[in-house]
């Protein structure tokens, strides 16, 4: 297992994913390309909602304390990691999904909810509409500045990207460095994340599941046939 392994989501994600990384076996590199900010936020009337969709753990990281006043309302998650941090934060949750967030807005449906208050990211908010009755971003990801010899770590290593928007920020960088994009190897979290990556590497493999023990363990293959 030679090949470096560069992790770019930003904290604290990324030291989470580095020590499963590490668990396996795998060397790494923390790149992380943005940083997690709070943003300011009107808390609404939570009787409006019957339920609370979270489609990331940042958002009860990065809420404030407004967010204690959401406690009676059930959680809908957007996968394991979201559900686990609301129950820390004591939610109560009703719904863990294991894809995205079209297929938990589907399960919500399907389950009787009519009016979901969604907090989360600005640049992925879930727009209102169906059953989403409000969508508040509670933080935003702020490109971080990244100096070219860290830049140049990236050749002939396996990226980890987990989200659309880190895909296309990687992929700018890459081609303004002048690095060649046919010596990194794009493990992505999702179909949708490996399409924001684009084109021309040297391989591109997705999770069978968007999740982060799912890409490590695609990622621990590919290294193991390196």
């Amino acid at each position: 297992m030679s090949r470096l392994v560069a992790v770019l989501r930003p904290e604290p994600g990324n030291s989470a994913t580095i020590a499963r990384a590490q668990a396996l076996g795998l060397k790494t590199l923390s790149l992380p390309l943005f940083a997690v900010e709070a943003l300011p936020w009107t808390l609404p009337d939570p009787a409006r909602f019957d339920a609370l969709m979270l489609t990331s753990a940042n958002a009860l990281r990065w809420a404030g304390p407004a967010i204690d006043q959401l406690r009676a309302l059930p959680v809908v998650a957007v996968g394991k990691a979201t559900a686990a941090a609301a129950r820390t934060a004591g939610f109560d949750v009703m719904i863990v999904g294991d894809r995205d967030a079209a297929a938990l807005l589907a399960a919500a449906g399907a389950a009787g909810l009519r009016c979901l208050l969604h907090l989360g990211g600005e640049e992925s908010m879930v727009s209102p509409g169906g059953v989403v009755g409000e969508s508040i971003p509670v933080y935003a990801s702020i490109a971080l500045p990244i100096a070219p010899p860290m830049l140049a770590t990236l050749v002939d290593s396996i990226a980890l990207v987990h989200s659309p928007r880190a895909g296309a920020r990687l992929a700018a960088l890459v081609d303004t460095a002048g690095l060649a994009r046919d010596r990194i190897i794009i493990a992505a979290l999702s179909e949708a994340v490996a399409t924001a990556t684009g084109t021309g590497w040297q391989a591109i493999s997705t999770a069978p599941r968007p999740l982060d023990e799912k890409l490590l363990e695609t990622v621990a293959a590919i290294a193991r046939s390196d």
